[in-house]
C-alpha cells in the first residue's frame, strides 16, 4: 500500500535508539544526516515536523562506560545526562547543514497527563512550528522515575500526537510494519498494510519483540498507534533502514497504517462535547459570538462577564448575551484572571495583570461551538 505523505500537514516522525545509535553507542551520523534530508523533503511540501527521538541513554551509557542491563536507576538518569547533550548537538549540527532550526523539548508523563502542564507544553511547541524549528522531543529521563516513566518513546510520540493535533505519526521501526506473528521467528508471518479497528486480535500479533539497544517493541508501537488514532491522527510503521526512510516511504515502501477515522481538530471536538465536567462560564457580546463562528479565537475584549471558578486548562460553557449555549471552550486564564480582563484588548493584558499572559482567552483549537 502506497502512503500519500503530500496528504499530511503536521508529522510526528518518531526515531528509534536501534536506528539511531550504533552497538558502541555512537550516533550513526550518516544516518541521521539522511533523516534530516527526508525532514527537508516534508517542509518542502509545506508540512510542519517534530521529531520524537531516542537514544540519550544508549549514548551516555558508553561515555560513563554503565552498563545498561545492570544500572540502577540513577545511573541510567546520569547517562541521559551526559547523552542528551551528545544527542541535542548531533542534530543541531545535522540539520542545521540542511537549513534547518531545531530545538530540544524534555517531557515526563506529567507535561502531558496533567492538564495546564500539557497546555503549556503544547505552547511552546506551537511556537517553535510557527517559527519553522523543528523540535526534538525526548523523554525526561533525567528526573523520570519507575512511576512517571513511559517506558518508550513510542506511547510518547503519541501523546505529541496528541497534543500538537498532528495528523500523522510515523513510527520509525527495525522492520517494516505489523506481521501476523514475528516474522524473526515465523518464516510464514504474513505482513499487514492496513488496520482498521484495533482490537485484540491485532494486539496479539504484535507480541513483545526488542531490539538490543531500544526499549520498545512492536506491542508499544500498536498501542501508540491506538492512542493516535484515537486523537485523528493516522500511524504509519516503516522501516527506519534506509539511508532515507522517508523518502523510501513515499516511494512506495512497505509499511503499516492505521488510518485515523476523523481529523485530530473533530476528535479534540468531540472530547470537549463529552465532557461532563464544566467548572465555569464566560459571558461573551454579539461581537465575541460572531467572530468565534468566524474561525476565530476568544479574546478578552469580547468577554461581558465571568461566572464561576476555575483554572487555566479547565472546561467553560460559552454563553451568548440572550443567555443561550453557543460553545465550550478549555481556559487559558484563570476565573480571578479572567475577571481582570472583561473587555480589555489583548495589548493591554501585560499591563492589567502585571506579567505577559497569552493573547486570548479560549484559543480556537480548544473551542467547540453547538
Amino acid at each position: 500500500m502506497s502512503v500519500d505523505l503530500s496528504s499530511f500537514q503536521r508529522i510526528v516522525i518518531k526515531v528509534g535508539s536501534s536506528l539511531l545509535v550504533d552497538d558502541d553507542g555512537r550516533i550513526d551520523r550518516s544516518w541521521l544526516d539522511g533523516l534530516a534530508s527526508d525532514v527537508a523533503f516534508l517542509r518542502q511540501r509545506e508540512a510542519e515536523v517534530l521529531v520524537v527521538s531516542s537514544g540519550a541513554i544508549a549514548i551516555g551509557s558508553r561515555f560513563l562506560k554503565i552498563n545498561k542491563a545492570r544500572a540502577r536507576l540513577e545511573q541510567l538518569q546520569a547517562a541521559a545526562a551526559v547523552g542528551q547533550v551528545e544527542l541535542a548537538h548531533a542534530y543541531k549540527e545535522v540539520f542545521s547543514d540542511k537549513g534547518i532550526g531545531t530545538a530540544q523539548i524534555l517531557l515526563t508523563l506529567d507535561d502531558t497527563e496533567g492538564r495546564r502542564r500539557f497546555l503549556n507544553a503544547r505552547s511552546t511547541l506551537r511556537c517553535l512550528l510557527d517559527d519553522r524549528i523543528v523540535p526534538v522531543i525526548n523523554e525526561n529521563d533525567t528526573v523520570a522515575t519507575d512511576e512517571i516513566r513511559y517506558g518508550d518513546n513510542d506511547r510518547l510520540a503519541a501523546r505529541v500526537a496528541q497534543m500538537v493535533m498532528a495528523d500523522a505519526l510515523i513510527l520509525l521501526s527495525d522492520v517494516d510494519g505489523l506481521y501476523t506473528s514475528d516474522p524473526g521467528r515465523d518464516a510464514t508471518a504474513t505482513h499487514i498494510a492496513e488496520v482498521g479497528d484495533i482490537d485484540d486480535e491485532i494486539v496479539a500479533m504484535a507480541g513483545e519483540t526488542k531490539s538490543d539497544i531500544g526499549s520498545g517493541g512492536m506491542a508499544t508501537k500498536v498501542q501508540a498507534a491506538r492512542i493516535a488514532t484515537h486523537a485523528g491522527c493516522s500511524t504509519i510503521i516503516a522501516s527506519g533502514r534506509n539511508d532515507q526512510p522517508i523518502h523510501a516511504l513515499a516511494a512506495g515502501g512497505r509499511s503499516t497504517v492505521f488510518a485515523a477515522s476523523e481529523t485530530p481538530a473533530a476528535a479534540r471536538k468531540q472530547w470537549l462535547a463529552g465532557m461532563l465536567s464544566v467548572k465555569g462560564e464566560l459571558r461573551l457580546d454579539d461581537g465575541a459570538v460572531k467572530a468565534l463562528k468566524s474561525g476565530n479565537s476568544l479574546l478578552p475584549v469580547g468577554i461581558v462577564g465571568v461566572v464561576g471558578e476555575f483554572r487555566r486548562g479547565d472546561v467553560l460553557t460559552l454563553v451568548s448575551s440572550s443567555g443561550q449555549e453557543i460553545g465550550r471552550g478549555l481556559a487559558e486564564y484563570s476565573d480571578t484572571e479572567a475577571r481582570q480582563l472583561i473587555g480589555l484588548k489583548s495589548d493591554a493584558i501585560e499591563e492589567r495583570l502585571g506579567y505577559r499572559g497569552r493573547s486570548v482567552i479560549v484559543h480556537r483549537d480548544e473551542l467547540l461551538l453547538f
